[in-house]
């Protein structure tokens, strides 16, 4: 059951390490976006998938009766998405600076573009 999400995992950040490396800031976010989403999915199968119930301990007991479901994976996972959550939006907020700022996203118009900027400071 790991190997299709394995592949998954690897499809997604090829899929994220393209879109990080064009020479576009949307595309740069989009690619930290599918990263995001493949480190989530890696931790959620590194903690290995079963079909366990809750974990939930007996009343009188001091382990589980029989197998459950690890849990710990998936609250690294709920922490993870609610990271990357403020890490895109934070990203997004700054592309969105600079395209008013600057009016454009393209990394290669951004230098010579911030030197045209009425905001830049001249030095003495």
């Amino acid at each position: 059951m790991e190997v299709p999400f394995a592949f998954l995992v690897g499809v997604l950040f090829a899929s994220g390490l393209y879109l990080m490396m064009q020479r576009n800031l949307l595309r740069f976010v989009f690619g930290l976006l599918l990263l995001s989403g493949a480190v989530n999915v890696l931790i959620f199968t590194a903690g290995r998938l079963s079909r366990g119930v809750p974990p939930i301990i007996p009343e009188g007991l001091a382990a589980p009766a029989g197998p459950v479901a690890n849990a710990l994976p998936q609250a690294v996972v709920l922490t993870a998405i609610v990271i990357g959550f403020g890490l895109i939006v934070f990203t997004l907020v700054l592309v969105l600076r600079v395209y008013e700022r600057l009016g454009t996203v393209m990394t290669e118009e951004l230098g010579p573009a911030l030197v045209r900027s009425p905001d830049a400071r001249e030095e003495p």
